[in-house]
């Protein structure tokens, strides 16, 4: 009786240590569903989430193009023309600061260049933030969805960095959007966030 009250304790004490309770709110996300996506899995290795990096779209978006026909219309190429399994991005933020489902985050994203993405958590700005100027709205998504991204796979805030930082081959995020995490703005902001969550 014993050896199996104790048996039963280890399993407890197991099973607890499996879960995780975030403490950082989670943004709210416009589903695949909801924006008119086409969910796809496919058949390639998973990985971890060891980073966090943030990109720009590259193309400008103007304010009155419809953000849910652009990520259709993202989807649509990143499948049909590039023959990749998914928009290359994990979430993609519009200039609004709404944030999108893309490639589910189990999978690692693509990219053009000459970097690995492989154990990266992508955020993708909508835009081109070479000629664009990034909002207090968007700068805010960036923020909380970095946050909860790192506290949900446990990244540590210095792998927090944008595209360029692995990639010669690029300017993305763009200068507007890189001076946020040049100059901290962006890794402070995460900072501040989990340590006020941890302190709830």
């Amino acid at each position: 009786m014993k050896h199996l009250a104790m048996l039963l304790m280890a399993i407890l004490i197991l099973s607890c240590a499996g879960t995780k309770d975030l403490k950082t709110p989670r943004p709210e996300i416009t589903t695949k569903e909801q924006w008119g996506g086409k969910e796809h899995f496919a058949d390639m290795p998973e990985h971890s989430i060891s980073h966090i990096t943030i990109h720009h779209g590259g193309v400008e978006l103007k304010a009155d193009k419809d953000p849910q026909q652009y990520m259709r219309n993202l989807q649509r190429f990143s499948m049909e023309e590039k023959k990749w399994m998914d928009i290359p991005y994990h979430y993609t933020i519009d200039l609004t600061g709404k944030i999108y489902e893309c490639r589910p985050i189990q999978y690692p994203g693509d990219t053009n260049t000459e970097y690995d993405p492989t154990g990266h958590a992508l955020i993708n700005v909508a835009g081109n933030y070479e000629i664009q100027k990034i909002s207090e709205a968007q700068l805010k998504s960036i923020i909380g969805l970095t946050a909860w991204l790192a506290e949900k796979y446990n990244v540590p805030i210095e792998n927090i960095a944008g595209h360029k930082d692995y990639s010669k081959m690029t300017v993305c995020p763009g200068k507007d959007l890189y001076k946020y995490l040049e100059d901290g703005t962006i890794v402070k902001g995460v900072a501040k966030i989990l340590a006020e969550s941890e302190t709830k």
